[in-house]
């Protein structure tokens, strides 16, 4: 099969059904029982997830499918050394996992701005939050350069 850089019926096909069992999914849970009352009640699930779905929660905040796409078209054009990030991120997640996270969940707060507001004043958590934008669109902008000239 000859790529075109177009949509065939196919791909319309199977596109339109994947946002079609999506929005099902969404609209269905939208309006079945069981809904939260407060935000802490969403953000935490009540506390009674399972460790299987929070796992894959968690599994499916760390991948997104940018990664998924990306990360083999990084190895191929630059070589393996990224997957020194592989070995990084490993051995890197015990200490969020045993030193932030207990500390989150005793202060029952839902994120790290959440945190430095309670532990500081509103001002640190802005200057977080700005500082962390800066560094996301400065990422963003560096992995375009990286393409453009992988061209």
């Amino acid at each position: 099969m000859e790529f075109t850089g177009r949509f065939a019926i196919a791909d319309y096909i199977v596109f339109g059904a994947s946002l079609a069992v999506s929005t099902a999914i969404g609209i269905y849970y939208a309006c079945s029982g069981g809904k939260q009352k407060t935000t802490k009640e969403f953000l935490f699930g009540n506390k009674t997830m399972g460790i299987i779905p929070t796992a894959l929660s968690l599994v499916a905040t760390f991948l997104s499918a940018i990664s998924i796409l990306g990360w083999p078209v990084e190895i191929y054009n630059f070589g393996t050394q990224f997957a020194t990030w592989f070995f990084a991120a490993f051995i890197s997640m015990p200490v969020p996992a045993y030193i932030f996270i207990p500390i989150f969940d005793k202060l029952q707060v839902t994120s790290v701005y959440e945190y430095l507001e309670l532990r500081f004043n509103n001002s640190v958590r802005l200057f977080g939050a700005i500082t962390f934008i800066i560094q996301i669109v400065s990422l963003k902008s560096s992995i375009e350069d990286n393409l453009e000239a992988a061209d």
